[in-house]
């Protein structure tokens, strides 16, 4: 057979092993590039494309530049809905995204918990709580699955910040394992029997994860059953022999590294068994038959597909994980006769996604006062500024032209030129296949023609070495001193700045030289460029942002962060809103007694001016619709759906990972110690008495729910379980979302149960949208498990004879009804 064929019979996984050489099948357990396998064409044996993320399939372009890709909601987002059909949903469209990218596995879910709120990509996560993680994970995974795309869940296991994470070992205790942190893998195994597997950059207790045999295979193949692959993160293999013989079966990206070669080398001198590869090959083999891939020659051409009801559902799912946080004598929703101020940073711009490797290139963006025009009227909505919210400069857009040359010297006549809309340039892959890209150099040449005279501020972060100059005159050096800093996932350096005096009106030239970097020692090597321009702003901005409240019937104000903060490769420095939003909202909310607040974070923030504000409205990071979805809320032609799915605390320090010592978080020594436990977010509060901002759990509406009371099929807990139910009705006027949720209390208990446990735990929960009038039934199903803690020296769950309490909430801190269910005797089960 030749790479043009295809086996479109059934595989013979074991003859194919069989016919394969040992070569060929260490071959196979390394990628050939940075989205794709190594293929054998004498077996028909394609390449199989890989693609991020959870929140769109980007395809193999830049973060930013690829192929067009639909843009969903963030994590968060989708974990705030607490709705597994919307999850379901949203992956068996990503399925079909990932195919119009040539992919068959998308690298997603991301169920890491959600542990201290300031994690770089705790918006790319679902929930602080396993149980919430692991329903929302197990509908997306079949999504995917059940329409032929593998998912890949990550990052096994413990991969919680993003400080040193390439290094960090996480500390964490069995028990903590057992019950918050693995969870949502072994649900994605028994109950989703997901086909993948990403392991994290990080140590669990001094081991790199694609070598921690106990992790990989006594628990995830032995305990849960798993017989999907485990592929390592982007340059996170760390070894040869002992990450093949525990069970570690793709590196990536490729070519390899520590594969290849080199265990072709552990195999001869017996450190690898020959049998060791075969199983890895047999399981590589078998993901490529689920996916379909032997049905063709390999990656398909990629194209954009903008669907209309994919637009539709993204929106949708936008409005569903609102979180309406205060809604002070119902402001919201507004008339539709109102003249509203749209002011804040995030008023003019499309914040639809957190930064990092989740970024794609949307086909659209709708921003939030284009939504609201939509909705009330171009003539009803007036729009400004007031401060900034961004980390880096305001990257620089316009047409941008870019020369690539053979070598570090920009020498000769360029091999290849592009244009750029957007001075932001992540190069996976360069765009001319005779460029070495250990060995490029790059000519960015732009104009800028300031609307406003003043002083401007400019910026440059570069993974390589790059200078930029303004009419001829050097403007930023990054070359000089040149050292790693926080950008592009750690590679580049932190941004240079320049202050300059330019006159509106007046075009400039902008020209950047860059050169690639040399090949990094750890084999992680990044060429990327960034430039961004913006006008410095003050209190005069804020000014005009308050006389423009002060005239309008209501102020809405749309602060929080942006991509720049919410980011994979670093973790957030504070919960405090940056710049000067916090100024912002006081003064706008002292002149409008109208005043609602959008908020876009990744994750908690502090409210030091919630009190003097009507309305909140958290928003996380709702995908490309997210003005359109916003409007939809605002107006009222969608209830804010959303329950919070993390803990908001007053203040950092009552946070459950805080600590004032360092080893608990951020870290220390290249380690962080998980010290709280099982006592993560809501669990830390209640159990420590230690009050929030606002519950997990929590939201309001636009309607009111009467509860009936709540029915256990019975009051003795058997191995067949527990259900309740409670009768729910939408009293109120308009449409409405309820959630109802189930906690366990353990009340009478044996009296040598030799752990301290939460005070209470979320076991179930159900979701019902409900129009005027219309009732609904929440039924909520608990088993033995969900009374039980993990025995770490018996290994074993363990649940002692006693009376257990299951509280009816709306959230952690609003306990509606309270049952109880006997255990008459000890349960257990082995892990």
């Amino acid at each position: 057979m030749n790479s043009e064929q295809t086996r479109g019979a059934a595989v013979n996984i074991e003859q194919l092993l069989d016919e394969l050489t040992l070569e060929e099948q260490v071959s196979l357990m390394a990628g050939a590039d940075f989205w794709t396998t190594v293929p054998i064409p004498r077996l028909a044996i394609p390449a199989v494309k890989v693609s991020d993320g959870p929140n769109g399939a980007r395809g193999a372009g830049g973060l930013t530049n690829g192929t067009p890709a639909a843009a969903f909601p963030c994590a968060i987002a989708l974990g705030a809905s607490w709705n597994s059909d919307a999850a379901y949903e949203m992956g068996a469209t990503l399925a079909a995204e990932a195919r119009s990218k040539g992919a068959r596995v998308l690298l997603a879910p991301t169920v890491n918990i959600h542990r201290s709120g300031l994690n770089g990509r705790n918006f790319e996560c679902y929930s602080e709580d396993p149980l919430l993680t692991s329903m929302l994970a197990v509908a997306y995974i079949k999504g995917l699955q059940d329409n032929g795309v593998g998912a890949t869940i990550k990052h096994f296991v413990a991969n919680d910040s993003e400080i040193d994470r390439q290094t960090v070992s996480s500390d964490v205790d069995e028990r903590t394992l057992r019950e918050i942190y693995l969870p949502p893998f072994e649900a994605a195994v028994k109950k989703a029997g997901v086909w993948a597997v990403m392991t994290g950059y990080n140590r669990l207790n001094g081991i790199h994860m694609d070598s921690h045999k106990w992790a990989l295979q006594d628990v995830m193949r032995g305990e849960f059953g798993y017989d999907g692959i485990f592929m390592s993160d982007w340059f996170g293999t760390n070894s040869v022999a002992s990450s093949v013989n525990a069970g570690h079966d793709l590196e990536m990206p490729g070519p390899a590294r520590y594969r290849g070669t080199r265990l072709l080398d552990a195999v001869k001198a017996g450190e690898v068994d020959p049998e060791t590869i075969r199983a890895a090959t047999r399981r590589l083999l078998v993901l490529f038959e689920r996916v379909g891939a032997f049905d063709s020659a390999g990656p398909e051409a990629e194209t954009s597909r903008d669907a209309p009801e994919t637009r539709a559902l993204i929106r949708r799912l936008g409005a569903e994980g609102a979180v309406l946080l205060k809604n002070e004598g119902d402001l919201l929703p507004l008339e539709n006769t109102v003249s509203i101020a749209a002011l804040g940073p995030n008023a003019g711009v499309a914040r639809l996604m957190g930064g990092g490797s989740a970024q794609i290139n949307a086909p659209y963006r709708v921003t939030p006062v284009e939504g609201l025009k939509a909705a009330f009227g171009d003539n009803r909505v007036s729009h400004a500024k007031g401060c900034t919210n961004n980390r880096l400069t305001q990257v620089l857009q316009g047409d941008i032209e870019l020369r690539f040359h053979h070598g570090r010297r920009l020498e000769g006549k360029p091999a290849h030129i592009a244009t750029e809309e957007a001075l932001n340039c992540f190069w996976f892959d360069l765009p001319a296949p005779e460029l070495d890209q250990n060995d490029f150099s790059v000519r960015a040449v732009a104009t800028f023609t300031p609307e406003e005279s003043g002083t401007y501020r400019a910026g440059m972060t570069n993974a390589g070495l790059a200078r930029a100059y303004l009419d001829g005159e050097l403007l930023i050096d990054g070359e000089s001193d040149w050292a790693h800093g926080q950008n592009f996932f750690g590679t580049a350096n932190d941004e240079r700045l320049a202050d300059i005096e330019l006159q509106a009106g007046t075009t400039y030239q902008l020209v950047i030289d860059y050169c690639s970097p040399a090949t990094a020692d750890n084999g992680i090597t990044v060429r990327a460029l960034r430039f961004g321009i913006e006008k410095t702003m003050g209190q005069p901005e804020i000014d005009d942002a308050v006389r423009l409240a002060a005239e309008q019937d209501v102020a809405v104000l749309f602060v929080g962060r942006q991509e720049e903060w919410d980011s994979e490769g670093y973790d957030l420095p504070d919960m405090t809103l940056p710049g000067r939003q916090n100024a912002l909202i006081e003064a706008v909310a002292a002149v409008n007694p109208n005043t609602v607040v959008v908020l876009q974070t990744g994750g908690p923030v502090e409210m030091p001016w919630l009190d003097k504000v009507k309305s909140v409205v958290q928003f996380w990071y709702p995908g490309q619709e997210v003005g359109n979805a916003i409007a939809d809320v605002l107006s009222g032609a969608a209830s804010p759906g959303g329950r919070l799915p993390q803990t908001f605390p007053r203040r950092m320090k009552d946070n459950s990972a805080w600590s004032e010592d360092a080893l608990t978080y951020p870290g220390k020594d290249g380690h962080v110690r998980y010290d709280e436990g099982v006592f993560v977010g809501y669990r830390h509060h209640d159990s420590h008495n230690v009050p929030p901002l606002f519950p997990f759990g929590f939201g309001l509406g636009y309607t009111q729910f009467t509860w009936g009371e709540a029915v256990a099929d019975t009051e003795i807990m058997t191995d067949a379980g527990v259900t309740v139910t409670v009768p729910i009705v939408n009293s109120g006027a308009a449409d409405g979302v309820e959630v109802v949720q189930l906690y366990v209390h353990p009340e009478a208990m044996a009296k040598d149960v030799p752990v301290a446990r939460p005070e209470k735990e979320l076991r179930a929960f159900a979701r019902l949208a409900l129009k005027p009038g219309q009732s609904g039934t929440a039924s909520l199903g608990i088993v033995p498990r969900d009374l039980a803690y993990f025995d770490v020296e018996r290994q074993r769950w363990m649940a002692p004879a006693g009376r257990y309490a299951l509280l009816v909430a709306a959230n952690a801190g609003d306990i509606r009804q309270r049952l109880a269910v006997d255990l008459e005797t000890e349960w257990s089960e082995p892990a």
